[in-house]
């Protein structure tokens, strides 16, 4: 057969060089991905089979084979799964084209510790090269179940690899590491020891529900000693709890979940009675680099007597929680059970309501005994959560018991619904909210002005699906959630009867101004007024109430959708310097050109202290440098 050479991309090269070099401190974990994939591509296998009777695949006696030479110096895992076509090694091993190389690498850079470092092997999908690890060359060969011709892949995990076609390979995939000489300083031990590879596999693979098999090592006696299986391959979420060490949940996690740090919490749940299921859920300790990416897999494994059904069941639990994992084996599914009929099942539904809650249950125990540990919950995983503000009015009350905000009452403590409106000021029958990028940028946002003056505490919202959930939730124990940047604004309740002969002698006394400026930047707003939110600033860009903001409007067109440009207010500060100089100016001239100019500058700086952009940058610039000029 032809033997053809490729050469690996260079970022797949230097990841490549840092498993050779091994940035890891724990060499052992290459034998529990290596296992860990096997695992996966037996149960891929097996589902396949359930789906296609006409499979030529023979599942009879699934399971995973270590083989160890120490003559050789090699250790083979091999399975008898699903196995590879040629081009899918090309594709899946040669090129590590869907691994997310470079963002491994940069979290790589990042990792504060080992066991940070440690954890992306798995989290990011390159656990195959883990093997160079411990192996100065590694060799696959695999066939694809109902294929004839098997691939052998080689590399010595330098500049190139092999790929050859092959006639005479089983089905699955077997992976030979040509191991290191034995190394204890670095951690690096001798894997063709039968008492370090049994270790290995009882500390990180017992719990995988297919047999680890690997022949002892002959003794004295005659004849040659049968295979044993090194796993106890129990499934976890049906021991009680107190048969079940915490190390063993966490493994689990691990397996699943492919970080390789301890989860925040391991929450069990079994149900009984008409529809009965076990579950065994795991909130990890920290969001995973993709969760809010289009491409990331959510969902848990789902079980069906104890048969694996599909990896990634995302019926059994709401997009907002995503980020949690675990198995679910329910016991009076089909086994043949599909995505499809899985959302309109009545009993998938059911569970994934009481998922749900308890989910919501356990970060609510957080939030009430555990405050370090609801603070690495929320600070990981609140922006995800809040999303089900919009999506599930259902469990809405429930998911706004758990949520906290930044808020203008503490730099440091974020605050929730509940304390806020313990807090409110006498005669205060709003909850004010502000928008933006950043607690700086809307910290000092001109609309926080009269705020700040009064001692009105406002929530700092910062994510973008703020924009989004206020709408939706609309109030709180009877308190509206109302923008401090839209509508009008009246915090002068005490004496609102002088406050109010005030503002209409000074609304007639401007009325001249404010048409005027109404007419000149017509294309930009639609209204110009009098601001009672404004002390310090000379001018700000409000919306009316029930308007859309800029950002929601640019978040509509990111998802493709077309939304109509919305004209907004312009709100003017009549006791500053610069509003007064323009009203004089206004009444004491009849040509009004120069001013012209005046009132798009306004504009344009109201425009830049909430962040935006100014219509035509060089007309802006051009304005400003025409005025500086001036001055000298």
């Amino acid at each position: 057969m032809t033997t053809e050479t490729f050469e690996f991309q260079v970022e797949a090269r230097q990841l490549l060089q840092l498993m050779i070099h091994s940035v890891y401190s724990n060499k052992d974990v290459f034998l529990r991905e290596l296992v860990s994939n096997a695992s996966d591509a037996l149960d891929k296998l097996r589902l396949e089979k359930l789906r296609d009777d006409s499979l030529d695949a023979d599942v009879s006696d699934l399971h995973i084979e270590l083989d160890v030479d120490k003559e050789a110096r090699t250790l083979t895992v091999r399975d008898n799964g699903i196995g590879m076509s040629y081009d899918e090694v090309g594709q899946l091993i040669g090129t590590i084209a869907n691994s997310g190389t470079a963002s491994f690498l940069e979290e790589l850079r990042e990792a504060k510790d080992a066991a940070g470092a440690e954890g992306l092997i798995g989290q990011f999908g390159v656990g195959f090269y883990s093997g160079f690890m411990a192996a100065d060359e590694v060799t696959l060969v695999t066939r694809r179940a109902g294929e004839s011709q098997g691939t052998r892949w080689t590399s010595r995990g330098e500049a190139t690899y092999t790929l050859e076609r092959v006639d005479d390979a089983p089905q699955g995939t077997s992976v030979t590491l040509h191991l290191k000489p034995a190394d204890p300083e670095n951690q690096l031990h001798d894997y063709t020891s039968e008492w370090t590879i049994r270790e290995i596999v009882k500390r990180y693979s017992d719990f995988i529900t297919w047999p680890i098999r690997m022949v002892p090592e002959a003794g004295d006696g005659e004849g040659a000693p049968e295979p044993e299986t090194l796993n106890s391959m129990k499934a976890l979420w049906a021991r009680s709890r107190d048969e079940v060490s915490d190390d063993e949940y966490h493994e689990l996690y691990k397996h699943i979940s492919h970080d390789w740090r301890e989860p925040l919490e391991t929450i069990r749940l079994q149900a009984e009675g008409t529809f009965e299921y076990q579950a065994l859920l795991f909130v990890p300790s920290h969001a995973p680099h993709d969760l809010f990416t289009r491409d990331f897999k959510r969902g848990v494994q789902l079980y069906v007597k104890r048969v694996f059904i599909m990896d990634d069941c995302e019926a059994l639990l709401p997009p907002y929680l995503r980020f949690v994992k675990g198995v679910v084996d329910a016991q009076d599914l089909s086994l043949n059970v599909s995505r499809e009929i899985l959302q309109q099942d009545r009993h998938i539904r059911m569970m994934q309501r009481r998922l749900t809650k308890k989910v919501l249950s356990t970060v609510k125990e957080f939030m009430a005994k555990d405050a370090d540990r609801y603070g690495t919950f929320w600070r990981e995983f609140g922006t995800a959560l809040k999303e089900g503000l919009v999506t599930d009015s259902d469990n809405r009350d429930a998911i706004l018991a758990v949520s906290s905000f930044a808020t203008t009452h503490s730099e440091d403590e974020p605050t929730t619904l509940a304390r806020y409106v313990e807090r409110m000021k006498d005669g205060q029958d709003a909850i004010w909210f502000i928008t933006g990028e950043s607690r700086q940028s809307i910290e000092n946002s001109p609309h926080m002005e009269a705020f700040r003056d009064k001692g009105i505490e406002v929530l700092l919202l910062t994510d973008a699906v703020d924009e989004v959930w206020v709408d939706a939730v609309g109030e709180y124990e009877g308190k509206k959630l109302r923008s401090v940047a839209k509508g009008e604004i009246d915090l002068d309740a005490e004496d609102e009867e002088k406050a109010g002969e005030e503002r209409e002698k000074q609304a007639e006394e401007y009325a001249g101004l404010l048409g005027w400026m109404r007419e000149q930047l017509d294309e930009d707003i639609k209204e110009v007024r009098l601001s009672t939110r404004l002390t310090v600033s000379p001018a700000c860009i409000v919306s009316d109430a029930h308007d859309l903001t800029p950002a929601l409007e640019n978040m509509y067109r990111a998802m493709g959708q077309e939304v109509p440009r919305t004209k907004r207010i312009l709100e003017l500060n009549p006791g500053h310097p610069l509003v007064k100089g323009l009203h004089q100016a206004y009444q004491a001239s009849e040509d009004r050109a120069e001013l012209t100019e005046s009132a798009e500058l306004l504009h344009t700086l109201a425009v830049l202290a909430e962040g935006g952009q100014p219509k035509d940058p060089a007309r802006f610039v051009k304005l400003v440098a025409d005025r500086l000029e001036r001055t000298l």
